[in-house]
């Protein structure tokens, strides 16, 4: 792993998650376990309504901490509507450690790495049912109250899992765009390190 994104990670302290949201956490961690006692193949597929914020930054995160604790998992997100991966999101994940290399335009293609020895993940904004994202045995993990409400069903979803985040486009375009979206992918990459330290042997 790069060495400045472990760093990065070495410094999150999973202690300042409340107890209340460690609480809403469980389900998640609920999951995990129930399919790593029984070796089964773990893939998680974040959605949000947008697929432009919260998702991504859930499903890049959360692909992280499983490599930082070693485990065999695989990230997906989508959304209900296609747009393109904020680009203020994903210069916030290169700041805490990520390397990124975009191709394409309108809704361009980030292809995210934090580790040499580890597979690229392909980020951009898609369907939750796009072709690159699995069909059946995984969890659906709703990001935001949106989708959450309005996307009642998820074809193919085995758990439907709750684990929202506030949405940080409410600071777009003020002097504090920056810092909320660091505080938020801060927020969330906390989270996924409870969640995947739960799992360690």
């Amino acid at each position: 792993m790069y060495t400045d994104l472990r760093q990065f990670i070495d410094s999150l302290q999973t202690e300042g998650v409340t107890e209340s949201r460690s609480v809403e956490l469980q389900a998640l961690i609920n999951y995990l376990k129930s399919k790593k006692d029984l070796a089964l193949p773990v893939q998680l597929n974040f959605i949000c309504t947008h697929n432009s914020r919260r998702s991504q930054l859930s499903q890049i995160w959360a692909q992280a901490m499983a490599a930082y604790f070693g485990l065999d998992v695989k990230t997906f997100s989508g959304g209900v509507e296609v747009t393109a991966f904020n680009k203020t999101a994903v210069n916030t994940l290169i700041k805490q450690g990520f390397k990124a290399e975009c191709e394409g335009n309108e809704n361009p293609v980030y292809r995210f790495t934090f580790d040499e020895n580890q597979p690229e993940i392909d980020a951009f904004s898609k369907l939750y049912d796009h072709p690159i994202n699995p069909k059946k045995n995984f969890a659906a993990v709703m990001t935001c109250s949106h989708a959450d409400e309005n996307c009642p069903f998820i074809p193919g979803a085995e758990a439907r899992i709750a684990v929202r985040y506030e949405d940080p486009k409410l600071a777009d375009g003020t002097p504090k765009e920056e810092q909320v979206y660091a505080d938020r992918s801060k927020e969330i990459a906390t989270e996924m390190k409870l969640v995947f330290s739960e799992l360690e042997d």
